[in-house]
């Protein structure tokens, strides 16, 4: 598979930051870690990221939004979490994840209802897509790839699934997952809704040509915005 993103760097790069539209930054979690409301160390803990991904077993990668000092220095990074609320984010000490920056991102016009792949700011390609219908609308927002899914043989979701850390906010399960929005392919019955179209639970579908093309570059922790 194509490499999507560069080597880990040191965490204390300056070059890290949020999300522009020529690069991004993602942090794998390297173990357990605690998410804080606020960047230090007394502040709520909201919860706990583990290094390990709920579907597939791989890493855990997360988009960095931002990036902070507390009042000894050190380091946190504010990152999106793959959990609902949708665009819910906490902040996490800097020294607990490795950092690698994104090339790829991906944009989703559910008004032309097409996906824009981009690479380091640059229209690489775009095509149309089947997106949510008007009772299950694709949510909006900005969001990332959470893991890459290779499907069986057979399946009607296509070679690959890419899940995202976005969820439906009018289905709380489908798909075996807790309603969580994905980029798949399209087989048996999801051929008969036309690309184009918005006929889906949420999800945003492809020609399978088309979500193999992106299983290859767009590693976990890419940006992904629906508009």
């Amino acid at each position: 598979m194509a490499s999507a993103s560069a080597p880990a760097i040191a965490t204390d790069d300056a070059r890290v930051a949020a999300p522009t539209a020529h690069m991004a930054w993602r942090a794998r979690v390297v173990a357990s870690t605690p998410v804080h409301g606020a960047p230090r160390p007394d502040a709520p803990v909201r919860g706990a990221i583990s290094s390990t991904a709920a579907w597939n077993g791989g890493s855990v990668y997360l988009l960095v939004l931002g990036v902070a000092h507390d009042a000894s220095g050190r380091r946190w990074l504010r990152v999106e979490l793959p959990s609902r609320p949708n665009a819910r984010a906490g902040w996490v000490v800097a020294a607990r994840v490795a950092v690698s920056r994104m090339r790829w991102r991906v944009e989703v016009d559910r008004r032309t209802r097409r996906v824009f792949a981009y690479r380091d700011g640059r229209l690489i390609r775009s095509w149309p897509v089947v997106v949510g219908t008007h009772q299950t609308p694709t949510p909006a927002g900005l969001f990332a790839v959470y893991e890459r899914v290779r499907q069986p043989p057979g399946s009607e979701l296509g070679p690959w699934a890419l899940h995202l850390t976005a969820h439906s906010n009018t289905l709380l399960n489908y798909g075996g997952g807790p309603g969580r929005v994905a980029l798949h392919g399209r087989a048996g019955p999801l051929l008969n809704d036309p690309l184009g179209s918005a006929s889906s639970h949420g999800c945003i579908r492809m020609d399978d040509k088309l979500i193999a093309w992106l299983a290859a570059r767009l590693a976990p922790g890419t940006p992904v915005r629906v508009r």
